[in-house]
């Protein structure tokens, strides 16, 4: 697993749980390629969905990937015979089925997944997007209704 960010803290969290980080940037597909040693990525997810990510997920993912969409920064890339790896399928999500998420609820109470949360009261809502805007925000951010 590689997890690429621009918040050092972000970066800090993933390399705690086990992951490769890479900083966001102009090295960063020359990076995931030497992690890769040459390959690419198996398996893209895109939690941002932004251009830059959307273009870094394509340059990287290798021949026959995967490079899956889930943010919904509304970035674009073209898409193209050249434009990224052969065969690699590019897709977006917004819910997986139900029986994912009851796998994935099962892996939750297993122990075996962790949700890293920050919870914020309706009231306080609107310190989770400043929170994000400026990259503070650990994991997250739920709205729970006071």
């Amino acid at each position: 697993v590689v997890a690429v960010d621009r918040s050092t803290d972000a970066l800090a969290m993933a390399h705690d749980l086990g992951a490769h980080t890479v900083p966001a940037g102009a090295e960063a597909s020359r990076a995931i390629r030497e992690l890769t040693k040459g390959k690419g990525a198996d398996v893209v997810i895109d939690l941002v969905g932004a251009a830059e990510t959307l273009a870094l997920g394509q340059r990287v993912t290798r021949s026959m990937g995967h490079l899956t969409l889930v943010g919904i920064a509304g970035g674009t890339v073209p898409f193209g015979f050249a434009t990224q790896s052969y065969e690699v399928s590019m897709t977006n999500t917004y819910w997986g089925s139900i029986t994912e998420l009851m796998e994935v609820i099962a892996l939750a109470e297993a122990g075996r997944i962790r949700a890293h949360v920050e919870k914020f009261t309706l009231a306080t809502a609107n310190d989770a997007y400043d929170k994000m805007r400026r990259g503070e925000l650990r994991g997250r951010a739920v709205i729970v209704p006071e």
